[in-house]
């Protein structure tokens, strides 16, 4: 983008005042992008905190009650929080399994108890049965075998 034209005074005492007021203006801008990247910053911080808060209460609740609770936090809002990972059980066989949420092809705007009438037992799978799996808790890290659900 070209500089912005200011016309210049015949005087020199406005023209030295002119120059004066450009140069605040650019050290002003200077000043006003570093401290908009520093609450960029904080807010991205503050914003993986929610998320990670969101993911600690949805597992507390699932502990306490034991089903799928809705409002759950989106698949992208559990990734930002540190929670990548998604414990299911099977219904019928009871294995347990972790799915990684990255991978699904779900869109990342899905809630995580929306998942559990799309996740199936991979293990049942192979058997002919299709059962349904249960929602245990979002986790941090992998604690299972990662076959495919």
């Amino acid at each position: 983008m070209a500089p912005k034209h200011h016309p210049t005074s015949l005087s020199g005492g406005d023209r030295k005042a002119l120059q004066k007021e450009v140069h605040r203006a650019r050290a002003m801008t200077t000043v006003l992008a570093q401290r908009s990247a520093e609450l960029w910053v904080e807010g991205e911080k503050l914003i993986r905190q929610a998320d990670k808060l969101s993911a600690e209460s949805w597992n507390e609740r699932m502990w306490a009650d034991g089903t799928p609770i809705d409002p759950s936090p989106s698949i992208d809002q559990a990734i930002n929080g540190g929670y990548p990972w998604l414990e299911i059980e099977c219904s019928r066989c009871k294995t347990r399994r972790d799915v990684d949420l990255a991978a699904l092809s779900d869109p990342s705007t899905t809630f995580v108890h929306d998942l559990a009438g799309r996740l199936r037992c991979s293990k049942c799978a192979n058997a002919g049965r299709r059962p349904s799996t249960t929602l245990l808790q979002l986790a941090v890290r992998c604690r299972y075998d990662l076959s495919p659900p």
